[in-house]
Order: C-alpha cells, then sequence, then structure tokens
C-alpha cells in the first residue's frame, strides 16, 4: 500500500541547525537564526513535513542537558547531532575549514593536512548518518547542505540504496589540477555521488566536479549525468537567491527607516562606499583596501567627500592565519586613515562586529556604492542583497569577477579583484556614473533577483531531485533480481528453439586498455561449452571485433559468430562474408594517424570492414575533446564515402552502413524461428541489436540502462554469474518443485554475485 505524500518526510541535514542554543547547567535558551538558507527552506512549498538535523551549535556534555535540548528542539522539527569539543576543532575547524575550505577557495598555500582531521571529519560524518537513518523511513527525501558532510550522501547509500539524496555545495568547487593533491580526494567523490542529485551555484563549478569524476574516479558523465550502477547520478547548477520582498521593501519597515536616518547622519554628505564581509583571507579585503588607497592617492578631488564604511564580522580571528590578516587590516586601514584624514573627514570607516538585518539594510539603502571583491566566493549574497534593497534610488555594484553572483549581475562593474588599478577604476567610473543610468542597471539587476529568489531556488532543487528520484525509481524496475532470474529460467526451460545474442568486449569479458588483453577466460569457455552443448540453443557471439581474434579466441567452441557488427558471420564452423573488404583512402588513415599522435595512449585499429580509433587510456578530458573532434574532421569525408560513424565506449568506429548488430539480429531470426530471444551487451552498438528484436524477447544492457532493452545488470562481472544461472536441471514436474528450483536458482545466482565482488 502507497504512503501518502502528506505523511512523506523532508530531512535537511546541515553542519548547523538553524537555532541558536545558549546556556549552561540546564537553563537554555533557543531562538531561531534567520540565516538566508533557513529563510528559503522554511518558505519552500511541499507537503512533505519538514525537519531538520545538525549540530546545536553548544556542546552539552552531560546527558541530562543532551536530554533537555533534544525535547525543547523536536518541537521545532529539529533533530541535533551532538559534537564534543574535540570533534569541533578536528572536524568543523580542522578538516571542513582548515583542509576543503581553503583548497576549494584557491589558497593551497593555506591548506593544513593532518590525520586527525581527515579521521575526525569521517567519525562526526558517521553521526550524522546514524541520527538520519534513525529517523528516515520509505519514501521520506533527504537533502544535505555543504562540504562537512561531503562523505554523508555515500555513506547512506551504502545502508539505504533506494533513498532519495540530494547534496547542495554552497562554496566553490576547484578545478581538478587543484583538487587532485587532496589525499582523499576518491573517497570525497565517492562520498558525494552517493546523492541523486548534486548541484552547485555556477556551471564552473559543476563543470570542474565532472572533470574531477571523470579523473579521479574514471567514471563517464553523460552530458550532466553520470551512471553508478543501476542509479545516475544527475548535476546541474542552481544559483542560490534572496527573500528579495523582504529586501526591497525594508525602507518601509519603521525600525529600518530610523536606521536609515542615523546613518544619513552619521556620514552626512559624504558618498558612501560601503564593504561588508566575514573575516576571511578569500575575502579580498586587503586588495580592496589597497585599490581604495590607490584611488584616494591619484584623485585628491574626492578627498573629504568619499567613506569607505568597512564592515568586518569576527569570524575564526583565533586561528594564526586570520589573525594575522586582521592584524594587516587593522594596519592598512591605520595607514589610509593616517595618511589622508582630516579633522571633518576620516576616509575609512571600521566597524569590527555585526550589525543587527535592520542596521545593515539601513547601510545597503543609503550607500552610494557597494564595493563587493572577494578573490574567490561561491556566491555572494551582500552583492544581491544591495541590489534588491534600492528602491526607486541610485546606486552602484562593483562585483568580483570571482563570485559566483557575478554570473547573474552582469550590469555590476565587473572587476579582477587582483587588480588594485582596476578596483581604482571601478570606484571612479561608479561615482561618475549619470544617476539614470545607475537606476537602469539596478532595474535590470533586479529583474533577475526578484524571480530567481531563495524560495525559487529550493524549489528548483526540489522538483529536480525528485525527477531525477522517479528516474531512477524506473531505472531499479528495469534491475535484475532474483525474482527476475527464476521468471527468466523458467521461460528458458519452457523453450525448445532458443537464440542467445552475447556482446564480447565488456559483456563477456571486462574492458582492457588494451583490446588484445581481453583473452577469454577459462570460466567463459567453460559456461559456452555448457550453453553450446544443449541443441536448444543457437549461442551467436556478436561483436564488433575482428572476425580473426574472435576464430583464435573462440573458434574452438561450438558457437556461431558475427565479427565487425556483421560485417563477417560464422556458422556452421564456416565464415561468411557480408560485405566486400573496403580500401580505406589515404585521406582518411592519416586523420586518424593524426589523432593517434595528438592523443597519447590511443591507437588505432584497422579490420577489413571498419576503423576503430581506442582511447580508452587517454585522459578522460583530452580523450573525449578528441573524439569530438575526430568526428567532426570525418563527417563530411564519412559523408561522401557512404561510410557510418559509430561512437562507442571510449572508442570511435569507421563502417560501412550496410552492416549492424542489428541487420544480424534480422538475418538471424529471418532464418529460424525462435520461441526464446535473449541478448546481452554493454555499448551504444549495441542498441541496434536490442532495436531488432522482436517484443517478446530478453534484452540486457551492461553497465548502463538503455531505454531499448528491459533489464539491465549493473557490472560486467554479473553476466558469467546471471549466464550460468540459465544452466541446469530443466525439469519442472511439480509446483512445489518449480518452486524450489527457482529458489534454488536464484540462491545460486546471489551467491555466486557476491563472491564477484
Amino acid at each position: 500500500m502507497l504512503c501518502k505524500e502528506i505523511d512523506m518526510k523532508l530531512y535537511i541535514i546541515a553542519n548547523r541547525l538553524p537555532v541558536k542554543v545558549a546556556g549552561t547547567n540546564g537553563k537554555f535558551a533557543f531562538s531561531r537564526s534567520e540565516g538566508g538558507l533557513a529563510t528559503g527552506l522554511d518558505s519552500l512549498q511541499t507537503s512533505y513535513e519538514k525537519h531538520w538535523i545538525g549540530w546545536p551549535g553548544i556542546c552539552a556534555n552531560e546527558e541530562k542537558d543532551q536530554q533537555e535540548i533534544n525535547e525543547k528542539l523536536q518541537e521545532m522539527n529539529f533533530h541535533p547531532v551532538f559534537l564534543s569539543e574535540k570533534q569541533i576543532e578536528n572536524y568543523y575547524e580542522g578538516y571542513s575549514n582548515s583542509t576543503i575550505w581553503p583548497l576549494c577557495h584557491y589558497f593551497y598555500a593555506y591548506t593544513l593536512y593532518k590525520n586527525c582531521f581527515w579521521q575526525s571529519y569521517q567519525q562526526v560524518n558517521r553521526l550524522f548518518c546514524e541520527e538520519i537513518c534513525r529517523l528516515v523511513r520509505p519514501g521520506d527525501k533527504v537533502w544535505i547542505q555543504d562540504y562537512q558532510l561531503m562523505l554523508l550522501p555515500g555513506m547512506l547509500r551504502k545502508i539505504y540504496p533506494e533513498l532519495c539524496i540530494g547534496y547542495f555545495h554552497h562554496i566553490p568547487f576547484p578545478s581538478y589540477e587543484l583538487f587532485r593533491i587532496l589525499p582523499e580526494r576518491a573517497e570525497i567523490l565517492k562520498g558525494l555521488l552517493g546523492a541523486d542529485f548534486i548541484a552547485f551555484h555556477t556551471h564552473d563549478y559543476m563543470r570542474h566536479f565532472i572533470s574531477a569524476v571523470e579523473r579521479v574516479l574514471h567514471l563517464d558523465f553523460k552530458l550532466d549525468e553520470v551512471q553508478i550502477n543501476n542509479r545516475v547520478t544527475r548535476v546541474e547548477a542552481l544559483p542560490m537567491g534572496i527573500n528579495y520582498e523582504s529586501y526591497h521593501k525594508a525602507s518601509e519597515n519603521k525600525e529600518v527607516h530610523q536606521a536609515i536616518e542615523r546613518t544619513r547622519k552619521l556620514f552626512g554628505e559624504h558618498k558612501l562606499i560601503l564593504s561588508v564581509d566575514r573575516l576571511d583571507y578569500s575575502k579580498g579585503i586587503l586588495h580592496r583596501l589597497r585599490g581604495f588607497a590607490t584611488f584616494l592617492e591619484h584623485h585628491a578631488e574626492y578627498h573629504g567627500k568619499v567613506t569607505l564604511a568597512m564592515v568586518i564580522v569576527p569570524s575564526r580571528d583565533h586561528v594564526g592565519s586570520y589573525a594575522e590578516l586582521k592584524t594587516k587590516i587593522d594596519e592598512e586601514i591605520g595607514s589610509i586613515n593616517g595618511r589622508y584624514s582630516t579633522m571633518n573627514w576620516t576616509p575609512v570607516c571600521y566597524f569590527y562586529h555585526g550589525f543587527s538585518l535592520e542596521e545593515l539594510t539601513a547601510m545597503y539603502y543609503v550607500a552610494d556604492i557597494a564595493l563587493v571583491t572577494p578573490l574567490r566566493d561561491g556566491m555572494n549574497l551582500v552583492a544581491k542583497e544591495y541590489v534588491a534593497t534600492k528602491c526607486d534610488n541610485p546606486g552602484v555594484l562593483i562585483l568580483s569577477e570571482m563570485a559566483g553572483a557575478a554570473v547573474e549581475l552582469t550590469d555590476a562593474i565587473q572587476t579582477n579583484p587582483n587588480d588594485t588599478e582596476q578596483i581604482e577604476n571601478a570606484i571612479c567610473q561608479a561615482l561618475e556614473m549619470p544617476e539614470e543610468e545607475q537606476k537602469q542597471r539596478l532595474q535590470r539587476m533586479q529583474s533577475i533577483l526578484s524571480v530567481q529568489t531563495v524560495n525559487k531556488w529550493a524549489a528548483d532543487f526540489v522538483n529536480e531531485l525528485n525527477a531525477t528520484c522517479m528516474k531512477n525509481d524506473m531505472l531499479r524496475k528495469k534491475r535484475i533480481v532474483a525474482a527476475t532470474i527464476a521468471q527468466i529460467k523458467l521461460k528458458y526451460n519452457q523453450a525448445k528453439q532458443r537464440l542467445i545474442l552475447l556482446d564480447y568486449d565488456g559483456t563477456l569479458t571486462a574492458l582492457k586498455p588494451r583490446p588484445e588483453d581481453a583473452q577469454p577466460t577459462p570460466e567463459l569457455i567453460s559456461i559456452l561449452q555448457q550453453l553450446a552443448s544443449d541443441p536448444a540453443n543457437h549461442i551467436v557471439i556478436n561483436s564488433g571485433r575482428d572476425h580473426f581474434t574472435l576464430e583464435k579466441w573462440l573458434g574452438s567452441l561450438p558457437v556461431s559468430m558475427a565479427a565487425e557488427h556483421g560485417g563477417f558471420y560464422k556458422e556452421n564452423g564456416v565464415w561468411h562474408k557480408n560485405i566486400k573488404k573496403i580500401e580505406w583512402g589515404a585521406g582518411i588513415l592519416s586523420i586518424l594517424q593524426m589523432f593517434v599522435d595528438r592523443t597519447p595512449r590511443s591507437h588505432l585499429e584497422v579490420k577489413e570492414t571498419a576503423l576503430a580509433w581506442h582511447y580508452r587510456e587517454s585522459d578522460a578530458w583530452l580523450g573525449t575533446l578528441r573524439a569530438q573532434q575526430l568526428v567532426n574532421t570525418l563527417i563530411s569525408l564519412c559523408t561522401r564515402q557512404k561510410l557510418q560513424i559509430l561512437q562507442g565506449n571510449k572508442v570511435i568506429e569507421i563502417k560501412s552502413p550496410d552492416c549492424n548488430k542489428g541487420s544480424e539480429v534480422g538475418r538471424l531470426l529471418a532464418n529460424r524461428r525462435y520461441d526464446f530471444v535473449i541478448a546481452m551487451g554493454d555499448d551504444t552498438t549495441d542498441e541496434d541489436m536490442f532495436q531488432a528484436l522482436p517484443k517478446s524477447a530478453i534484452a540486457i544492457k551492461i553497465g548502463s540502462v538503455s531505454e531499448a532493452a528491459n533489464y539491465h545488470l549493473s557490472a560486467q562481472s554479473d553476466v558469467l554469474p546471471f549466464l550460468r544461472s540459465l544452466l541446469g536441471k530443466q525439469k519442472t514436474a511439480t509446483k512445489e518443485g518449480s518452486i524450489k528450483n527457482r529458489l534454488t536458482f536464484a540462491f545460486d545466482f546471489l551467491k555466486d554475485l557476491l563472491k564477484t565482488q
């Protein structure tokens, strides 16, 4: 019986709960935090009941304290994961913020590696996993937030293979060249790929992630999807927005209006440049100050007329690199003010503390310029908040091109934050910009922000997650399980004439970097001999291999073969040629040889009826690039010569269009009637075979899932156990005996499957 959707739960998993817990000795105060994530997810319209799981922000060591906090949080659908001070030190301050954070923000020199950091990171991710497993039920969904929990999707997937899991990465994802430095790179990527759907702020981060997966784990993405066993993981770019209406109408709020008046009095008639950051080396604060200092040095006409209000929110200033950064900021501000300030003017007004939402919004409203120039930032919502707050009053946004927000806010003055001269010029451009142009730029950016809100971001993510999970549910239905084996075996036993079509590479044998190394194993030879010994069976090896190799490896077996995609076929011990030998022109051969030369570890295979350029051993990115270049280069030439280009699994083939694996199936079915047909293959070339089968046939795709195939085996190592399950006793004298046999076959298959893992 299906559960009602209203009973289902959406679990939002984050390092911190959206609540602040303070107090000691059994006396605790609870207050909701109003961050962008909490606001967006609270407003998410869904019939699922929303729950949060995360650290409550307090280290409660006593069991009675934990119980009291837990009971209070349960009332808000919050579920705490209690962490010790040591875990916070090593997991949060350590691996999350001293290893992952600097690496993802391209500050490799600040990246700190300690084994205790990694051990604690694994431990805390397991604690989160245990809490989720305690709560989650079939049909629930899990949405994991950010870099502190990158192992969690994979941990959950092992325990709940069919759980719907999403993950959002809120910080930049670095390029492969930087990410590869991380010792635990493979474990991190495997953890993330436990999710059904993964999203990033920008397409650049998405592209970097795909590149890292392909190069580190040697998995192949097809556009935005990668197939892992019997499911896909899909990735997308979903830029996070803000609560636009609350900022745009903020000036109507009485408290904000009063704060606006106070801010205007404080800064007087000076043009106000606003800078708001958390203390962090990724924010480019020193570069910004030096750019402002250069501006003052070269533009004396603005002395006494322009003030930079620098708001820096304290963050980890007890850590060495952060304390050092604060010291340098203090010195730079002191230097600027010492050089340029007068009795009536201080160039830099420095605030080393946080502001209330009302006060900060008032500063956004009053500021003539927002100077947002991080060296690297996942999104940067300050830029969006500044633009949204403007309501019929002018203002200019100067924005770093290294911030994720730069993708959307193209009407900002965009700068390279490392270039102090660009910052200087941007300030001049902003100060001299006509008011009408300022308003036009703001309106264009506001039209984007008013649509791409945090509410839409959250809804889009959940919709994409639902769609991916539905696809994975359909894919799982194609998976061959014990009951499927029993059904296929029953049809096999009842049949009198069987056609068994088997691809070779990637199906009967594992794919090898060098094709000549894929010789049949003794186990494969034995199974084929046993299948062929049954007079009801017609075994056909339907392969893209050349017929010389197939004859050398399998010629002694009493099986039929089709080589070079049906260009040759062998029946009753005799090889037949379906098409004439192709005389390959110097043009095609020279092109292919050029691509061999330009692509390290690729090679060319010359057959009588086909040419194959293999790039399995090549670098993933380069191989994919060269494959597309080769196809583009060959299209016109092959069209003129009436040749077909096939894109297989790490191979490009050029062949005659007259024969393919499907035409071979048609030839076989025309010659004899069969009451049981089964085909197995792993490649795109096997799609022709599947599509040529009668509707009653059994088509099994190996590795990836095919729309043309009605069943799926997740790995090549599952193929021989499956074929072995077809062998055995075929008498089904009694109903009881039939059930017993089906169970025996199922258990034997599972036992064999476990041995191959």
